[in-house]
């Protein structure tokens, strides 16, 4: 059974075996979906099902993910979940070697290729959604002047923010509230710089 707290990912190879284009795609759509089998997965992500098979069982193999409870009367389908309620990824855990840095780097470049893909594709159908998504939707950049310690809490504070609203509405959802709901992307990032 899938557990209900965030995995910390911290060896090198589960990062390794996420950090494929893929894969980080795959796991994202099963996330949203919370199960599905690999033929689904495959019309969501335009790729052949034997391919997405291939991927899928790499991502189980780190525990990543996990077969699910059969949903259908097709006993031949096979169901995965996240193994988790999300992953997190944190420098700390990968700074001891060059490797390491490299790798953790090259995932991060990855994440926020696809997060910019997300985004376009949303300014690309921009006026296909109701006005109402359109004015609720944001784009926003601040630039305060904090220390490391007040970063902390406001990633902490934002993190417990964005969990209460995502919890409350899957339990609407499963009460059988699903109507005008959407999946919703929020991409932020909080980090030092210089001019």
């Amino acid at each position: 059974m899938a557990s209900k707290e965030s995995r910390r990912v911290s060896d090198l190879e589960t990062l390794k075996a996420f950090g494929h284009p893929l894969r980080m795609r795959l796991y994202r759509a099963l996330y949203i979906a919370r199960k599905a089998t690999a033929s689904q997965l495959a019309d969501q992500v335009d790729e052949a099902v034997s391919l997405v098979s291939y991927h899928l069982r790499k991502l189980a193999d780190h525990g990543l993910i996990e077969e699910a409870e059969q949903q259908g009367a097709d006993a031949r389908e096979r169901w995965w979940q996240p193994a988790s309620d999300g992953l997190s990824f944190h420098d700390e855990d990968f700074s001891d070697a060059p490797e390491l840095v490299a790798t953790h780097a090259a995932v991060g470049r990855l994440s926020f290729d696809q997060h910019i893909e997300l985004y376009r594709r949303y300014l690309d159908s921009v006026q296909s959604w109701a006005p109402e998504w359109r004015s609720a939707s944001f784009s926003s950049e601040y630039l305060p002047r904090l220390t490391a310690e007040e970063l902390a809490a406001f990633s902490r504070e934002m993190h417990e923010l964005i969990d209460r609203y995502q919890e409350a509405g899957r339990a609407r959802e499963e009460a059988g509230d699903a109507q005008g709901r959407e999946q919703v992307a929020l991409h932020v990032y909080g980090f030092p710089f210089r001019t």
